[in-house]
């Protein structure tokens, strides 16, 4: 299951009252430079890494009706000895990780690895994620 990390450490960069729209603000300034980082692991339950993608910053944009954020990761994949088994996407704040697979329908798993993911090293792996800036606003204390 989907786990958030680092949302109180971001909001203590703004002063003043916080709304949708500023969180909105402050979570696209800090995911400018996020990457997402997929693990496997080994038989003595080491983690790998599989594959280190990069945001496309001409993809990340803050849908205001829906009230989320969106971008896409790009990279290749570095290891193709490991299936993949969980995911990390690290702002310099805010993160996000969770379990992830490349067959779909698999209990448990919240990140389903598109046909982009060949598990075959070398290949160009492409992702979309989404941030709930309404959930994550309701949860703000």
């Amino acid at each position: 299951m989907r786990q958030e990390k680092g949302l109180e450490s971001l909001i203590q960069q703004h002063e003043g009252p916080l709304s949708a729209k500023t969180l909105a603000k402050l979570l696209l300034e800090d995911l400018e430079q996020c990457c997402c980082k997929i693990f496997g692991k080994t038989k003595n339950e080491e983690p790998v890494l599989l594959a280190e993608l990069n945001i496309d910053l001409d993809s990340l944009f803050y849908e205001m009706f829906d009230q989320r954020i969106e971008f896409v990761v790009t990279g290749e994949i570095l290891n193709d000895q490991f299936v993949p088994l969980t995911y990390l996407v690290k702002g310099n704040h805010y993160s996000f990780h969770g379990r992830c697979s490349v067959i779909r329908k698999v209990c448990g798993v919240d990140l389903y690895l598109s046909k982009s993911y060949t598990s075959k090293k070398g290949d160009h792996v492409r992702h979309k994620f989404f941030v709930s800036v309404k959930k994550l606003f309701k949860s703000v204390p």
